[in-house]
């Protein structure tokens, strides 16, 4: 094949503008900005999860409470009424021994009950404790995934903006250069990641090889016109006179 050597030239600024957008496709595959969106989303769903576990248990310790209320209440209710029974003296001598002994019953459940409720009660204000605490994390998991967010999106910003300039680069450097040679190009490019290096010396600028005597020599001795290529990568060599 044959191009202008002003056109294999240009091929030197169509394989940079490829390599600059090579690179932002790259980092966009692997920036690290996205690895810590994806961490602080687990941290996010890990706080959720605790969040939920501490309102659960609260809950239940609400219930718990709660039932223990009732129960203390009904105990105090029966102590109160058997009281007003021996107090109006409205009830036999065996009545009212069978009363007294019902409220020492009543007395002793409700010893136990209110220990109990004590006890639970310890556990509600813990629990309050444990669920204010999860959900402190929950808002510091929220505030870094955004964190995290916005400095992701700052980046594919950058990254988009390199795409869209380069993009629009790279189409006008193609208007200017032979379809042949641009096919060529592109093909080379899609087989090996480069399609076109300058030859610095012995060296092959696409793969950064150097070159026996013989290939040097046919390269150098080949017309200007010449499209040649490295016979190491297949890359088109750009001879610029350097």
């Amino acid at each position: 094949m044959k191009a202008d050597p002003a056109a294999q030239r240009r091929l030197l600024d169509l394989a940079g503008v490829d390599a600059e957008l090579a690179r932002a496709e790259h980092r966009r595959r692997t920036m690290p900005e996205q690895t810590a969106v994806e961490e602080a989303e687990r941290g996010l769903r890990a706080a959720q999860d605790a969040v939920v576990v501490a309102q659960t248990a609260l809950s239940d310790l609400d219930r718990d409470v709660a039932k223990l209320d009732r129960e203390v209440e009904q105990v105090r209710t029966r102590e109160t009424r058997d009281r007003q029974l021996l107090e109006n003296g409205s009830v036999s001598a065996k009545q009212a021994s069978d009363l007294q002994h019902e409220l020492q019953s009543l007395e002793r459940r409700r010893a136990v009950l209110e220990e109990e409720q004590l006890e639970v009660m310890e556990r509600q204000e813990a629990a309050g404790v444990d669920l204010q605490h999860e959900t402190g994390v929950h808002a510091e998991a929220t505030t870094t995934l955004a964190d995290a967010v916005e400095r992701r999106d700052g980046v594919l910003g950058d990254i988009g903006t390199t795409e869209v300039r380069r993009g629009e680069e790279r189409k006008g450097l193609i208007a200017e250069l032979p379809d042949d040679l641009v096919e060529l190009y592109d093909k080379l490019r899609a087989r090996s990641g480069t399609g076109a290096g300058e030859l610095t010396g012995n060296r092959c600028g696409a793969c950064r090889l150097e070159m026996d005597r013989a290939e040097l020599r046919t390269i150098q001795g080949a017309a200007p016109d010449e499209v040649v290529r490295c016979e190491n990568c297949g890359a088109i060599v750009v001879r610029t006179g350097k």
